[in-house]
């Protein structure tokens, strides 16, 4: 922990790993930004001009500015839970303000995720492409492909070693980026006149084909959202620091391209302004270092993605799924269902667009989603925070006008790739939302009673030889959040459907709060030797291995003597051997929809499904099966009331 929170302080180290984790998607977007605006341009024929070149580069220059710099990181990563940042942790901040801030939660992470399959395929294929100005039948799509596909089998092992390596990388990257643009910068100081926004507004005041350029120059500030996700790896003070020497090298080398685009006035789509700045031989090298930033890159979104499922699983805004710790590094996670489901998507999409030219049709339209999701939720934060009401509506206005002026210019991109990425976002965010509104269906229908209208029974029944024992120590998970109630199916499961006699009962309670690594409990003793409930209070990035935490808490109640658990059975507790434990799972299963509307009816059957391609429960929780017994209980209980019988006379 302590490594961790000097690495978070301002340091070199800090800095150097900021470069590497943070601005891998922002840092590659100079691939192939500038391309995608004056390929949307020349679309219509339109010359290159002075005023076009300066006007698209001031859009970027002032983008960066305003969404990047001011909203990012200036704004946005003031709202740390803990140290930690994300979409999800944003909202584990706010969610007690109002319910329906889960949608734009669950908006903006679905978009995310969507538009990160876009992230390995355009800047892997966008690098590739770099080698066929030298070799033109180069076959780049199979090279891609590879790279991908490596890429995804190397997750599992972990890249805590390889990561060390990112931070001299991206420093090497960004250097080249801003030697490259000065190069340029100095034949054309005039291009300097990009810094004044008065040349975006003209462009965007005078230019018919404005709504298009602005889809192009969204893609400048894709990356931004990876600046606050990944602020428990760096910390505030090296992303602020990290960010001037990031933003200054691509300002040149935006600029620098700018300066081609001005000597080359009848550019061709087809070429890459980028690769065009790079002298003809250091361009082997060069792209070489680029496809090494694009991967650098990637694997920053794949591990973002992994972090943003694995808060949405604790956040019950997902099923539960496998996940693994390839390594001791904190916060370093594989979530083998999700990365072979980015690796099926972005070997898709390559295969679907071929060139990266085609790809950037489809990319930043999801991502747009995301930036005015956090929009919301951060403007909420503020209102938390009793930030003055005058400045939280110029922070609305300013970036809800922005983001829906690029909303606008990224929805010309829909008929050429941009329903991918919503269809792929919409994919998903069915998944969160059946989640959600099924678990909230099914606690109507969840029963408590009163807890001590049962202590006597539960008592007796330990204490009644003439039933077999069940277990020495039976163990329950409950939801029940106050420990004066209980489920009555527990009960039934403890009394009616076959009694079980243990000598001692547990119920287990888990309750995920909204401080990223909070590892709390408590424990009640409700009847002092027979029947303990123990609440944990866990963080959303914490891990749930119940059957750990349990243990853990026994050991140390065990420890200080205020539970006996040394079996009963005679031979054993002579020798004072401790009692065998077993874990009872109540699992709901589908029962007849008597009293839900079709639509709650269609949530619930699309939720079975999920649950069935999920981790099984005991699983999810950590859980050996070999000590679980899973009872299957309806959902739904169909009163005898509700039944219609005639009795027949003899």
């Amino acid at each position: 922990m302590s490594n961790k929170k000097n690495l978070n302080n301002l340091s070199f180290a800090g800095l150097l790993i900021s470069l590497g984790i943070v601005y891998g998607d922002i840092g590659t977007s100079p691939l192939y930004t500038l391309r995608a605006i004056f390929n949307t341009v020349d679309e219509a024929g339109q010359a290159i001009t002075p005023m076009v070149v300066l006007g698209a580069l001031s859009c970027i220059i002032w983008t960066l500015t305003l969404q990047t710099t001011i909203k990012y990181v200036v704004i946005t990563l003031r709202a740390d839970n803990k140290g930690e940042g994300g979409i999800f942790s944003l909202y584990s901040l706010v969610r007690k303000k109002a319910k329906w801030l889960v949608i734009p939660a669950m908006i903006g992470g679905c978009a995310l995720l969507a538009d990160g399959i876009i992230t390995p395929s355009i800047t892997v294929t966008t690098a590739i492409e770099g080698l066929q100005m030298k070799f033109p039948w180069f076959q780049v799509i199979p090279v891609v492909l590879g790279i991908i596909v490596v890429l995804f089998i190397i997750q599992q092992f972990g890249t805590s070693t390889v990561g060390k390596l990112f931070g001299p990388i991206m420093f090497l990257w960004f250097a080249t980026l801003g030697f490259l643009g000065v190069v340029f910068v100095v034949q054309d100081l005039s291009i300097i006149r990009a810094l004044n926004p008065y040349y975006a507004y003209h462009l965007l005041a005078t230019n018919p084909k404005a709504l298009v350029i602005l889809g192009g120059v969204f893609l400048c500030t894709t990356g931004a959202e990876a600046l606050y996700s990944d602020l428990g790896h760096c910390g505030k003070q090296n992303i602020h620091i990290s960010w001037i020497f990031v933003k200054t090298t691509l300002v040149l080398n935006y600029l620098g391209q700018g300066v081609w685009l001005l000597q080359h006035p009848n550019y061709n789509a087809a070429q890459n302004p980028f690769y065009q700045i790079v002298p003809e031989s250091y361009l082997l090298p060069m792209v070489a270092l680029a496809t090494i930033a694009a991967v650098i890159a990637s694997q920053a979104m794949i591990t973002g993605s992994f972090t943003l499922i694995a808060e949405a699983v604790r956040l019950n805004l997902w099923p539960k799924v496998r996940i693994n710790y390839p390594s001791n590094q904190k916060g370093q996670i594989y979530v083998p269902s999700i990365n072979w489901l980015l690796c099926a998507g972005c070997i898709m999409v390559v295969l679907i667009f071929k060139k990266s030219i085609h790809m950037e049709g489809a990319y930043g339209l999801a991502i747009n989603l995301t930036f005015l999701a956090t929009t919301i939720l951060v403007a909420v934060y503020m209102l938390m925070k009793k930030v003055p009401r005058y400045l939280i509506v110029i922070f609305v206005l300013v970036y809800g006008l922005l983001e829906l002026a690029f909303l606008a210019g990224n929805m010309t991109k829909f008929l050429h790739g941009g329903f991918v990425t919503l269809f792929i976002g919409a994919t998903i965010f069915t998944v969160m939302w059946s989640w959600f509104i099924a678990r909230k269906i099914k606690n109507r229908f969840v029963k408590y009673v009163e807890i001590e209208d049962y202590y006597e029974i539960i008592d007796e029944l330990s204490r009644d030889e003439s039933v077999p024992k069940y277990s020495s120590q039976l163990v329950y998970l409950t939801s029940a959040n106050f420990k004066t109630e209980i489920e009555s199916k527990i009960i039934y499961s403890i009394i009616q459907k076959e009694p079980k006699r243990a000598d001692i009962y547990w119920l287990v309670h888990v309750d995920v709060v909204d401080e990223p690594f909070t590892s709390d409990y408590k424990v009640e003793f409700l009847i002092p030797g027979k029947l303990i409930r123990i609440d944990f209070k866990l963080g959303f990035r914490v891990e749930q291995k119940v059957n750990l935490l349990y243990r853990k808490v026994v050991e140390e109640l065990v420890k200080n003597g205020e539970v006996d658990i040394t079996s009963q059975y005679t031979s054993l507790k002579r020798h004072k051997i401790a009692g065998d434990f077993r874990f009872v799972l109540l699992e709901k299963h589908l029962s007849k929809f008597t009293s839900l509307s079709f639509y709650e009816q269609s949530i619930l059957y699309y939720y079975f499904i999920l649950k069935r391609l999920s981790l099984s429960e005991e699983r999810g929780f950590g859980l050996d099966s070999s000590y679980v017994d899973v009872e299957k209980v309806p959902l739904i209980f169909v009163p005898t009331d509700d039944i219609e019988l005639n009795r027949l006379s003899v």
